[in-house]
């Protein structure tokens, strides 16, 4: 994790300079203020660990032009914002050459504010990277979240992703269980060789076996040509049959054969083929249940479920929420799709939801705000009303909050989601992401980390210790 995006505050008036602090904390970025205008340089390393400078008062309104002229030729790509008590225009000429973004008001409003760095953020982007693409977003290789549940779900793919035991992944559907096979196969040897899914719900039962298999020319009616399966697509490396538990009882015998003796016949063909690839079985079904009622074969059943990975739905690690929203604005702007905010309270009254189409349904609402609010901040009363929560949010009391302002338990309830929590659990991982971050804002310095955190080193070396966490985390 990067340290957080410094913003120079320029401002004469030190109790709008200090509100202006508090909300940036808040919203992870790290203010650097500058009291006198003659100085604000030395208060700075160099124009690149800067994201946006606010500009306010001069002790002399007169200076304010030549500071931003400074300003300009400090860094002709330095986003500005005119700091300007409610109802008053900032008193200067804009020159049109100048990066002035717009103005915000004083006291500091907590959406204003979130919404201009984050205009900062696409700004400086797009001036010092204008035909360089963004790293690559590899979604699939975070597991995001910091839930107990999803800590779990971690710990077993390291434990299975290099050995050659067949994995059979339960969940509802949405809850990503493809991401799940896509880390075993990375973590795995076989990462170098190809990741090929097949989602056996979504295919004829006639055609699986072509799909599957491949097909010799004439076997059939339309087979003009021979054609390779997925299997031979996936030699070396890892197929993943998603909704295994939609699959004929026929073709279960297909599959079956191939786990036992590693070989495989295209159809219309008599010869076998030999194959060398991992599979990786997934489905929403009680399979159990399924084999009860016939539907699906217990020899194959114990073949797949050597090593089971349940992936839990969204209702059971509403704590993961902000980081998966986090995680999926950051891929819509990788995409070039646009992007978008989310208040607190929007953010409140998502953790409230069941979430009955689980990560692919939060996917589909982050897409859908990015569409109807681009490039802004969607508060609670603006998602669609299936999301909203019953209860009226006082937006002027989380905005207080914001800013550090004392907030009493009767003030801001928190609501116990609908489903019910493990609250040591839900402690426990709010623990450990809190000490992650600290660490790493603090590039792993202990000491630092526990003032951070307000408390003391050595509770902090034995809280590392019981959670096994390390000095200096990877960085994701």
């Amino acid at each position: 994790m990067l340290n957080d995006p410094k913003v120079l505050i320029i401002e004469a008036n030190l109790e709008n300079a200090h509100e202006l602090q508090s909300v940036l904390k808040f919203i992870n970025y790290s203010p650097v203020l500058a009291e006198d205008t003659s100085r604000w340089k030395s208060a700075i390393d160099r124009a690149e660990d800067l994201l946006a400078v606010l500009v306010g008062s001069c002790r002399e309104e007169s200076m304010l032009g030549s500071l931003l002229n400074e300003l300009h030729q400090f860094n002709e790509h330095l986003p500005i914002y005119l700091l300007a008590e409610k109802g008053r225009e900032p008193t200067v000429t804009i020159d049109p050459g100048s990066c002035i973004l717009g103005r915000l008001e004083i006291p500091p409003n907590y959406t204003q504010l979130t919404s201009a760095m984050h205009q900062a953020e696409i700004y400086r982007d797009s001036q010092q990277h204008p035909d360089v693409e963004q790293r690559p977003v590899d979604l699939f290789r975070s597991l995001v979240g910091s839930s107990r549940k999803i800590q779990q779900v971690r710990k077993l793919i390291e434990q299975v992703a290099d050995s050659e035991a067949n994995v059979l992944i339960l969940g509802e559907s949405g809850t990503g269980k493809e991401v799940v096979a896509r880390n075993l196969h990375y973590h795995s040897s076989r990462r170098e060789h190809p990741f090929v899914p097949v989602n056996c719900g979504a295919i004829p039962g006639d055609l699986l076996e072509s799909e599957l298999f491949g097909h010799e020319k004439g076997a059939f009616t339309g087979a003009i040509s021979n054609r390779e399966g997925r299997f031979a697509m996936a030699e070396g490396g890892t197929l993943f049959l998603d909704e295994i538990g939609d699959m004929s009882l026929n073709m279960q015998v297909k599959i079956l054969r191939v786990l036992q003796e590693k070989t495989f016949e295209r159809v219309g063909s008599d010869k076998s083929s030999k194959t060398n690839v991992r599979i990786i079985a997934a489905t929403h079904r009680n399979l159990e249940e399924a084999i009860q009622a016939g539907e699906f074969r217990e020899d194959l059943y114990y073949r797949l479920n050597v090593f089971p990975i349940d992936m839990p739905p969204l209702r059971e690690r509403v704590e993961d929420i902000p980081l998966l929203v986090n995680e999926l604005i950051r891929r819509i702007e990788h995409e070039k799709r646009g992007s978008v905010r989310l208040s607190p309270g929007a953010i409140y009254a998502l953790c409230q939801y069941n979430w009955p189409g689980n990560v692919r349904e939060l996917a589909n609402l982050v897409e859908r705000l990015a569409i109807l609010h681009p490039y802004g901040v969607v508060e609670a009363s603006e998602l669609p009303e299936k999301f909203r929560i019953d209860e009226e949010i006082d937006v002027e009391m989380i905005g207080d909050a914001m800013i550090g302002a004392p907030v009493t338990s009767e003030d801001l309830d928190p609501r116990l989601p609908r489903h019910g929590l493990n609250l040591k659990e839900h402690l426990s991982s709010l623990e450990i992401s809190y000490i992650k971050q600290a660490l790493s804002d603090s590039g792993g310095v202990v000491a630092h980390a526990a003032k951070r955190l307000g408390m003391r080193r050595t509770t902090l070396v034995e809280k590392l210790r019981k959670y096994g966490l390390q000095r200096n985390p990877p960085a994701s």
